[in-house]
């Protein structure tokens, strides 16, 4: 990807296509709010935050144990829990028992492509439609299939060429750690 290129490029020029068609003007912010969701759920944008959480601990402790994960990136403990029980599954994360357990990244979860992990907690969520919640059919295509494919594809070539490790590399401070958090670092609110 060039330097400087934003992996949401296209997105503009949906919004070009879309504003130079007036009658998209009322559903066009709806659109691109079922993009957002119909790509990252929930669980995967809590799964990246709590692998990014680990991985910027690591030098400092062996394990990071669920309830500092929740604590400090304010995030439900159930939820999570399973999701970091999903990885550790997985092989990606590696989870001790106990009270000086928790879960670490393996040596290979620093070399993951997001992609890689969107996969093990969403599916292959990039192939699904966005106007419907199933995988798109070639043989019905939807109206906005084409404008979508654009920000799918250069999504795809993000998700793929960046790695855990990529977006860990020099952000280990309070800053970083403020921005994985639920709660907006300003104001203290969510």
């Amino acid at each position: 990807m060039p330097k400087g290129k934003s992996c949401f490029a296209s997105m503009t020029v949906i919004n070009a296509e879309l504003d130079d068609n007036h009658s998209w003007l009322p559903v066009r912010r709806i659109l691109l709010a079922k993009l957002k969701h119909m790509l990252f759920s929930k669980s995967f944008g809590y799964a990246v935050r709590s692998v990014l959480y680990i991985a910027s601990m690591q030098k400092q402790k062996p394990y990071v144990q669920l309830e500092e994960i929740t604590s400090k990136l304010d995030l439900p403990k159930q939820f999570v829990g399973r999701i970091l029980k999903t990885l550790a599954k997985e092989k990606i994360l590696v989870s001790f028992k106990g009270p000086t357990g928790g879960f670490a990244l393996n040596k290979e979860g620093m070399q993951l492509p997001l992609l890689s992990l969107m996969e093990i907690i969403d599916g292959d969520r990039l192939e699904y439609c966005v106007l419907k919640k199933s995988k798109c059919n070639p043989k019905n295509l939807c109206p906005v299939h084409h404008q979508f494919s654009k920000v799918r594809e250069e999504l795809t070539l993000v998700m793929t060429t960046t790695t855990i490790g990529q977006l860990v590399k020099g952000n280990n401070g309070g800053d970083f750690i403020m921005s994985l958090s639920e709660v907006n670092g300003k104001n203290g609110k969510k």
